[in-house]
């Protein structure tokens, strides 16, 4: 029987930077149900940081992860884990309402914001098709998150630290017998004082076989496609651009450019793919808004990023389970959350309070909390 202080679940981004912030301070084993780590929604992610995007709460666990991905420690990534890429939140006339209401809640932590003119706007990114876009509101400090290289680089880290990761260990059984949790997964058996939930999409299943309560996690399919740009057009200055009430966005992606519909369709746990309806639309929504009409796609997919209710992340003891910690609801937001909601993991389980950075950005642990869904 393989014995840890702590036994994570999931082995995409939140199980990863959490296992190894906890490894800082006890034994850890990461446990993954596929054959690698962040098969699913991590490994399918075309992360920004975006300070602007997500709910006030989410907007602070990204403050608080800046420093981390501007400073990583020593020997973590080769390369830079950030790549400026502004982006423009564009609307249309009918939406300058929606563009105003953005730019009133997010501005007062994001005094860089830009606001353009929809002739502006077009001089920034020359495929807005002439008259779509009525206002637009730049966020100069955002970027490009090298996915690949954080989610590599925390699991060299947490082997580094003493770490094990098992892949191919779904997980079968949590029995909790005085104060120590039985796990069976794959064909071990381990024993851990503390069973964290990182398991993604498969959260609340999870949570099942522990006798916890469900904290109403949904997962909902993602789609993004990628083609090559017109002739004699290089995207690379380009900044993201996103329409403010989430219909679509685009960006510049390897010397292509990669699109998607925001879409949001409620799924079952899965190894999502992409439906052709939803390819469709977001071929109809660029074509109105832009003057990009691919000929063919060079590569579609599809990903589930997981929520409850409010949409903020849930990181935090279960009420009525002891030993039975929530890592999950990162939504569209897990890898510009990650750094911050490591540590805040780490830091209520090792210390049992937030790190005073993140406290400083206005988080509390009754926010992370899962007992706030069951109230």
């Amino acid at each position: 029987m393989k014995t840890c202080d702590f036994l994570v679940v999931g082995g995409g981004i939140a199980g990863a930077s959490a296992a190894y912030e906890l490894a800082a301070g006890g034994r850890v084993i990461l446990l993954e149900r596929e054959d690698r780590p962040g098969y699913h929604s991590s490994g399918r992610s075309a992360a920004q940081f975006i300070e602007t995007y997500g709910n006030a709460g989410v907007r602070a666990l990204t403050r608080a992860s800046r420093p981390f991905y501007e400073a990583p420690p020593e020997g973590f990534a080769a390369q830079p884990l950030l790549s400026p890429r502004p982006v423009l939140f564009v609307a249309r006339e009918d939406q300058r309402a929606a563009l105003a209401e953005h730019v009133a809640e997010v501005k007062p932590q994001a005094a860089a914001l830009e606001e353009l003119a929809g002739p502006e706007a077009e001089a920034l990114v020359p495929v807005l098709r002439p008259g779509y876009t009525a206002a637009a509101v730049l966020e100069p400090e955002a970027s490009d998150i090298d996915v690949h290289t954080l989610h590599q680089g925390y699991l060299a880290a947490f082997r580094r630290r003493g770490g094990a990761v098992a892949v191919k260990a779904e997980v079968a059984g949590l029995a909790l017998d005085k104060g120590t949790w039985r796990i069976e997964a794959g064909r071990e058996t381990y024993q851990a004082s503390v069973v964290v939930n990182a398991a993604g999409a498969w959260g609340d299943e999870v949570a099942a076989l522990a006798g916890a309560a469900p904290v109403g996690l949904v997962a909902k399919r993602r789609t993004a496609v990628t083609f090559d740009p017109p002739a004699g057009v290089d995207p690379a200055p380009w900044p993201l651009v996103a329409d403010v009430e989430e219909q679509f966005y685009f960006k510049p992606e390897a010397g292509r450019i990669l699109a998607s519909p925001a879409d949001e369709t409620p799924s079952p746990p899965c190894d999502a793919q992409p439906e052709e309806l939803d390819v469709a639309i977001v071929m109809d929504r660029l074509e109105k808004a832009t003057t990009l009409a691919p000929r063919r796609l060079a590569h579609r997919w599809a990903g589930l990023r997981s929520f409850v209710a409010d949409k903020s992340l849930v990181i935090g003891m279960d009420d009525r389970v002891a030993g039975f910690f929530w890592l999950l609801g990162q939504g569209g937001y897990g890898f510009q959350t990650a750094p911050a909601a490591a540590r805040a993991a780490a830091g209520l389980l090792l210390e049992g309070a937030l790190p005073q950075d993140i406290a400083a950005e206005g988080v509390t642990a009754a926010d992370l909390s899962p007992g706030r869904l069951r109230t």
